[in-house]
């Protein structure tokens, strides 16, 4: 069976976290947990990066950094993983979904000022497949309105729009880890924070709520209980291991281009015959190959589909479920406006095996099958 996902791995992980244990440091915040962070730093430009232990808690960082409380309105699409919603219902807001666009599955920003009330504490712009939202736009909107803008861009690390990193254009940015992503330690994320006003809390909030980063850097002469936090530090030995990763981000973002590359190519006549849409990235739009998908007809199609390519040993699968349509969508947010294209859209989207060294065979088998479900001869 193809897999779908295969966790990245270059060789050199073992090393790095042999090195971590030989330094008799495995806790968090040590020199691998540093060197993550300054290349993050770097290759983003943002004010202060913090390497967490998911994205889902850079998520909820984000949530204290802006003071979410109840009663609080927080806009994102419905098109989004749960935690994108916990992190800020979990601080008492209502979650304000809006409809995405159909051509990048990302929130639609056209709908954004209408669902704005005077309850609006933050817009949550999530980067699907690591291909931007329209992020000026959103901007625009947030500033002129004092809102908060938190980039989940879970998906998003190496992706750019108009030549910035995803992550670093809203207040916060938020980056995974994940077993799934580009770039992983089995679980961890990362908090970028563009305004210094909020890095110091930021470390505090991650540190228990102690100062402990202050009293590590000679600042006060003992630390000690400050502000409400929880730990979110990662194991140096994660660290390590992504660090391997991150050290060689170029080829690994390469090998995964190339690898959508092909797909694109080889499944582009089915596209120009009108039996699938491909991806699309708009123009400033630089994407990172996160994933590779396709959108058939509906989910009787898909369904068959997926049920097809299985049969000849390939694991296709689908995303998410539109949060709103969930039990707990329904009980802590709402739709704003009609749902046209979330679920419409979410129920044709199928998304191909890619992962750092898929082999091209198996990527040309993949091609070749679809091109045999619809009886299509396939040139590749």
């Amino acid at each position: 069976m193809l897999k779908f996902n295969v966790p990245p791995y270059i060789g050199t992980e073992l090393e790095f976290i042999t090195s971590a244990i030989q330094n008799h440091k495995i806790c968090g915040d040590g020199p691998f947990t540093q060197k993550c962070n300054q290349w993050l730093k770097e290759s983003t430009g943002v004010e202060k990066v913090l390497l967490t232990t998911s994205c889902t808690h850079a998520l909820e960082m984000s949530a204290v950094l802006s003071e979410i409380e109840e009663g609080d309105e927080i806009i994102m699409p419905s098109y989004t993983f749960v935690s994108t919603a916990n992190a800020f219902v979990m601080r008492g807001a209502k979650i304000v979904f809006v409809d995405i666009r159909p051509d990048t599955m990302n929130i639609d920003e056209k709908l954004i000022e209408g669902a704005i009330t005077a309850k609006t504490k933050a817009i949550v712009p999530v980067h699907y497949a690591g291909i931007s939202c329209e992020m000026d736009t959103i901007m625009d909107i947030a500033r002129r309105h004092h809102i908060i803008v938190v980039e989940d861009a879970a998906q998003g690390i190496m992706s750019t729009y108009k030549g910035r990193a995803l992550g670093s254009i809203g207040d916060f940015g938020c980056y995974s880890f994940h077993e799934t992503k580009n770039y992983s330690c089995g679980e961890g994320g990362a908090l970028l924070i563009n305004d210094k006003e909020f890095t110091e809390r930021a470390e505090i909030i991650r540190e228990k709520g102690t100062n402990r980063s202050k009293f590590f850097r000679g600042q006060v002469d003992k630390y000690t209980w400050v502000d409400l936090g929880s730990s979110y530090l990662p194991s140096e030995l994660n660290a390590a291991y992504l660090y391997a990763q991150l050290t060689n981000a170029d080829k690994i973002n390469q090998n995964r281009l190339d690898s959508w590359n092909m797909y694109y190519h080889g499944l582009f006549p089915l596209q120009e015959s009108g039996k699938i849409e491909l991806p699309i990235i708009p123009s400033g739009c630089k994407g990172n190959a996160h994933m590779f998908y396709i959108k058939v007809k509906d989910l009787g199609e898909r369904t068959a589909l997926i049920s097809y390519l299985r049969e000849h040993d390939i694991m296709s699968v689908f995303h998410y479920i539109p949060l709103h349509s969930s039990p707990a969508g329904q009980q802590y947010g709402r739709f704003y406006g009609e749902d046209i294209y979330t679920t419409r859209e979410s129920e044709r989207l199928l998304r191909l095996p890619l992962y750092y060294g898929i082999r091209k065979e198996d990527v040309l088998r993949v091609i070749e099958r679809i091109n045999d479900f619809y009886g299509v001869k396939n040139h590749c």
